[in-house]
């Protein structure tokens, strides 16, 4: 793992180390596998994180590292519940978010984020601790939301990529911001997608 953050390649003046290379490509594989509700989605996360945790470990940013940690146990549950919950022709069932449950999340994003964020500020973990606590509970949220098979879970990585761009530049992470900003092309597709499942779902429950 050493070698894959010391060792990689420069483009337009800008070193990519390949942790954060593969890292990013296994993370822009990991949005596209999801859209078609593969379950791939969760082994190729699993190795997406193992990678990333080392690259923002190394830029100071603890709350996108300890992200990759949660976010990796996510992935072991989201593989177990997909292979639970599976339609025999669509694959996994997904539904829509009741209101509560929505508001539940907006609260959880909000106190989520403000406690982790004075977490990392106090133990000095971050140098931008606010939009990384945001990034990290974000995160958290979408792969648990994920998990359950909610369509709400794309509207909250676009939350998350809305701040995760602006910081990845800032951090010097250039490849890191440019995947960031394809997840969004695909999340928008995605969160379309599971939309019109959420609806055949509807549909086939009422009939």
């Amino acid at each position: 793992m050493h070698v894959l953050l010391e060792q990689g390649f420069t483009v337009l003046g800008q070193k990519i180390a390949y942790a954060e290379f593969f890292g990013q490509l296994f993370a822009l594989a990991v949005v596209f596998l999801a859209q078609r509700r593969s379950l791939w989605t969760w082994p190729v996360q699993l190795a997406s994180v193992a990678l990333l945790f080392t690259v923002y470990l190394s830029a100071h940013l603890g709350g996108l590292a300890i992200r990759q940690v949660v976010v990796g146990l996510i992935a072991f549950y989201g593989w177990y519940a997909w292979l639970r919950r599976r339609d025999p022709v669509f694959g996994v069932v997904v539904r829509k978010g009741s209101t509560r449950e929505r508001l539940a999340v907006a609260a959880a994003f909000v106190v989520g984020t403000t406690a982790f964020a004075l977490a990392l500020d106090a133990l000095h973990a971050s140098w931008a601790p606010w939009p990384d606590a945001a990034i990290f509970v974000g995160t958290v949220l979408a792969f648990a939301l994920q998990g359950l098979g909610l369509v709400e879970f794309w509207i909250v990585w676009l939350v998350v990529d809305a701040i995760g761009v602006p910081l990845q530049i800032q951090s010097g992470l250039y490849f890191s911001a440019l995947i960031y900003t394809v997840f969004a092309v695909l999340v928008i597709r995605g969160w379309l997608d599971w939309n019109r499942a959420a609806k055949r779902t509807a549909v086939e429950a009422a009939a």
